[in-house]
């Protein structure tokens, strides 16, 4: 299949994905999404040096019971000498008094297409399998409720229904960008698979997102050459089910520092009567060194639920990148010919 044809099969199978029906639940998510790459698109993937490796880590709404807990891990490997990359990304997320949980594993694939000079265009491809799971220890039902004892052995006709749930998962996503700009669509859960516990449909609905940065470098002067400088805004928009939300903000990067603030909102739509969309705001901070970086973030919710009974949210990141054949501070000439795109420039990626 040629370039040509690759490429007008990717684009005709996202206008069909974007044709479909009704979105309506929401995955996790993450404020730090430009280090989680895979998970946000998999046309990430191959986007640095030969190898990459990424933990993320997200505690949301810390202070209530049970609160929502989210890894993910992904690794990709840009082949060399070839125009296309391999990963693999793995995500656990749990939530609720009764642990429900959801663990799905995937591998990913892209191929880059040169348009211009330094631009690419990637298309991609990730097939998964998720498996969800329910404590079903910790759930107490009515009949239970009635005798006063949570801790007896129920009866209730629900118990009977309940099952764990497994099932495939499909995703594709398309990305553009060279050293300056990076912007991209992806679709997730393609085949909206039925995560019904309760031998019911329930079908997962797709996510959508749109996601887009740019990078602004400072002029240093004389020293523009040993302390690179530059200012990073970005954004997501997605969209699953009745949800909709916005992530907008600015990353400073100086040498190995990054410093980054993030509003999360839709504020030209309600959530609920008389009550403007606001969510959270969410400040970052990093650091990396020799391709190994660290990331923090917090988000201050700003929302109904306000701070002191949610508790905000705690998210971290580690990455790191490497190659297995450049020599250490020298770029090998296939690394040149394909340009990593500005996610993190000078924080995890120094072309």
């Amino acid at each position: 299949m040629n370039k040509k044809v690759m490429l007008r099969f990717f684009t005709f199978l996202l206008l069909l994905i974007l044709s479909l029906g009704e979105l309506r639940a929401q995955d996790p998510q993450f404020t730090q999404y430009y280090s989680a790459p895979i998970y946000l698109n998999p046309a990430f993937t191959g986007a640095t040096r030969q190898h990459r490796a990424a933990i993320n880590y997200r505690n949301h709404w810390s202070s209530l019971p049970r609160a929502f807990v989210t890894y993910a891990f992904s690794y990709d490997y840009n082949i060399k000498d070839s125009p296309s990359s391999v990963g693999l990304i793995a995500v656990n997320d749990r939530a609720g008094t009764a642990s429900l949980q959801s663990t799905s594993i995937g591998a990913t694939y892209s191929y880059r297409i040169p348009i211009t000079n330094g631009l690419q265009a990637v298309p991609s491809l990730q097939v998964g399998y998720t498996m969800q799971s329910l404590d079903y220890s910790k759930l107490v039902f009515a009949d239970q409720l009635q005798f006063g004892n949570p801790n007896a052995p129920s009866t209730d006709p629900a118990l009977r229904n309940l099952e764990n749930v497994n099932h495939f998962d499909f995703a594709t996503g398309v990305l553009v960008y060279n050293k300056r700009f990076w912007g991209g669509v992806a679709v997730h859960h393609l085949n909206r698979p039925n995560q019904s516990v309760l031998e019911e449909e329930s079908m997962l609905p797709m996510r959508f997102s749109v996601h887009a940065g740019y990078k602004i470098p400072i002029d240093l002067g004389p020293f523009r050459n040993r302390m690179a400088s530059s200012i990073n805004p970005s954004f997501q928009y997605r969209q699953q089910g009745r949800f909709n939300q916005l992530d907008v903000g600015l990353s400073y990067f100086y040498r190995m520092l990054m410093l980054g603030v993030w509003y999360r909102g839709l504020p030209i739509q309600q959530d609920m009567p008389r009550t403007i969309n606001h969510d959270a705001l969410a400040v970052a901070f990093g650091v990396s060194i020799n391709g190994f970086s660290f990331g923090y973030s917090y988000d201050l919710t700003v929302s109904k639920l306000g701070p002191a009974s949610s508790g905000g949210s705690h998210e971290i990141s580690l990455a790191l990148q490497f190659s297995t054949k450049a020599k250490p501070g020298k770029v090998s000439r296939k690394v040149k010919q394909n340009p990593c795109p500005a996610f993190m420039p000078n924080y995890l990626w120094k072309p």
